[in-house]
């Protein structure tokens, strides 16, 4: 095999590849990255048998070949090199990768490339096309509400849900839900849900940041794995099999308070009480009060560690009902106003026990639902 190509384009697709690389592996070539012509270009792709990303780059293909080589190694030795013309070359014998660049030349050590795993063929019918930008946001609004623990599998995933020409994402971990729901270019042909692992998501958001043309969804026949198609890349991941819980009848209905609220000062309220939260089971406790006829509402931001101190913060708002009391995870409030991006937010509480509900100002499609904390009340 000989090939050559840019630094930029090849540290580029190390870097989109890089995080499918499994770290800690009982088959040392799931610790590689596999180089391979595909024609005009290098074809690299790395797996943790759950999760393949694949991704073209342009190249001079001088002789045709494969093999694979360490991916720490080779990223951070590539991603170090000027950017200028780099030479690869393979001793099949020796299944040495020799490369060269400007004054730097190294030979890496490999593992053939008969060993590594398939690359998953999902097909070429698309589900779905959606707009990457569309994309990139629901992932960043729904994917951090999902478990981080695979105890509930169903809930380390977030669901999919194709419908006419919607596409609904949901995710919960039992404290909090998140659902967006999204328009798609084109109305799919037949209903369909399916539960995609959170980070596979979030690896793909990651691809998103400078695609341009339409993501194009496939599934396998069978629903146990999920193709992405951006350009000149590939995200393949399994399908978690288990029926997510349904999501509908955990979001209120009815609300007794409704408070309209300016998204940075609340958030940089929670943030304030954060610090002394940590140290009392992240607790922030809020304490609303309605309005009269010449002054707004207001939100007072609280929270009290016995050891550390406390913190109290007022904030403006209209607030509509009675006034309320009710406490959450500091952690929870400042993940959902971190991916808002509407100028004013609401929130929607029933009472001190019940969920409280989120949703921007100003903007359709996106709804998080928050469990409360029960703490004492003073």
């Amino acid at each position: 095999m000989k090939i050559a190509c840019l630094q930029e384009y090849l540290a580029q697709g190390l870097s989109a590849v890089g995080r499918a690389v499994a770290p800690r592996s009982t088959l040392p070539v799931l610790g590689n990255i596999l180089l391979a012509s595909d024609e005009a270009r290098l074809k690299l792709a790395a797996t943790n048998q759950e999760l393949t990303i694949t991704c073209w780059i342009d190249a001079e293909v001088k002789d045709p070949g494969a093999t694979t080589v360490p991916a720490r190694l080779l990223g951070e030795f590539v991603s170090s090199l000027p950017k200028e013309r780099v030479e690869l070359a393979l001793n099949a014998r020796t299944n040495t990768l020799n490369l060269k660049c400007a004054t730097y030349e190294a030979n890496v050590k490999g593992i053939d490339a008969e060993e590594f795993p398939p690359i998953p063929e999902v097909g070429d019918h698309a589900l779905a096309s959606l707009d990457p930008t569309l994309l990139h946001e629901a992932i960043g609004q729904v994917a951090f509400a999902a478990a981080t623990d695979d105890s509930r599998p169903a809930l380390a995933g977030v669901l999919m849900s194709f419908r006419g020409e919607s596409l609904t994402l949901a995710a919960a971990d039992g404290f909090r839900l998140a659902v967006r729901k999204i328009d798609l270019a084109e109305p799919v042909a037949e209903g369909l849900d399916i539960i995609v692992p959170a980070r596979a998501l979030q690896e793909l958001a990651r691809l998103l940041g400078d695609q341009e043309e339409p993501v194009r969804i496939s599934a396998t026949p069978n629903r146990s794995q999920v193709l992405f198609q951006l350009k000149n890349v590939e995200l393949v991941s399994r399908l978690i099999e288990a029926s997510f819980p349904n999501y509908q009848q955990i979001i209120p209905t009815s609300h007794a308070t409704r408070v309209n609220i300016s998204t940075k000062d609340f958030q940089n309220a929670i943030r304030i009480a954060s610090f002394f939260a940590r140290d009392a089971s992240n607790i922030v406790r809020l304490q609303i009060t309605a309005g009269e006829e010449l002054t707004p509402g207001r939100v007072v931001v609280q929270a009290t560690a016995a050891d550390v101190g406390d913190t109290v913060a007022g904030i403006d708002a209209v607030v509509e009902g009675d006034g309320a009391q009710i406490a959450f995870n500091a952690k929870y409030l400042a993940d959902v106003l971190g991916v808002i991006t509407t100028a004013q937010v609401s929130l929607e509480l029933t009472s001190p026990s019940r969920p409280g509900v989120i949703r921007p100002v100003g903007a359709e499609g996106y709804t998080h639902v928050i469990m409360p904390m029960h703490v004492t009340q003073r």
